[in-house]
């Protein structure tokens, strides 16, 4: 079972379909009872960065994720869900994160085109279960103006738009994407069918 946090930001139904479509039970809420018991989670978020740790106060929610983490559930952050996982961001001033991974959120330079829109090659640093049946280089979707900056050993996999960035990012039960694997046709339906299959 995979539990989808609703804390009204994100695009939930296309993630709730794409594990529809792979037979796994999908359990979307906004109870922060069912959070904290969840069995593992995934953390959706579009948009602003302060806008999303908002939602996630407002709703009661922060400590019921942190909860579930310590207690070695495993969780996949997409998108604006891979950077609340920072300990802070610099979209429209100084926000802080969940602070479950070290690290800031920043703006990709100037010069490039933003958001960063379009499908990217990306690249393991080293075997990860979550790219399971994946070739390196293997190309996902991204919407995107800002990325994580975090130390090399927070890095599951890159990608390069200007700058090379975190494309994935982990440390034990934790795993996020900054790309969207529900909007990744075949490579990123075995990207979250790997996930539901994965045992910290």
């Amino acid at each position: 079972m995979v539990t989808i946090i609703d804390y009204g930001i994100g695009n939930l139904y296309s993630v709730e379909k794409a594990f529809s479509a792979l037979g796994v039970r999908v359990c979307r809420t906004g109870d922060p009872d069912r959070i904290a018991r969840a069995e593992r989670l995934l953390l959706p978020g579009v948009g602003a960065f302060a806008r999303c740790m908002a939602a996630l106060s407002d709703r009661d929610l922060l400590d019921p994720l942190q909860e579930a983490i310590r207690a070695g559930r495993p969780l996949l952050g997409i998108c604006v869900g891979l950077q609340l996982l920072f300990e802070r961001s610099e979209e429209h001033g100084q926000h802080k994160g969940l602070g479950l991974l070290p690290g800031c959120v920043v703006r990709f330079p100037d010069g490039l085109k933003i958001p960063h829109i379009g499908w990217n090659a990306v690249y393991p640093d080293r075997p990860n279960p979550l790219f399971t049946g994946i070739p390196p280089g293997t190309h996902f979707y991204f919407v995107h103006s800002y990325y994580a900056h975090c130390p090399d050993p927070y890095v599951v996999a890159r990608s390069e738009y200007g700058v090379r960035f975190p494309a994935v990012v982990g440390w034990e039960n934790v795993l996020a994407v900054q790309f969207h694997p529900e909007k990744s046709q075949s490579a990123g339906l075995r990207l979250l069918e790997n996930f539901a299959r994965w045992r910290p």
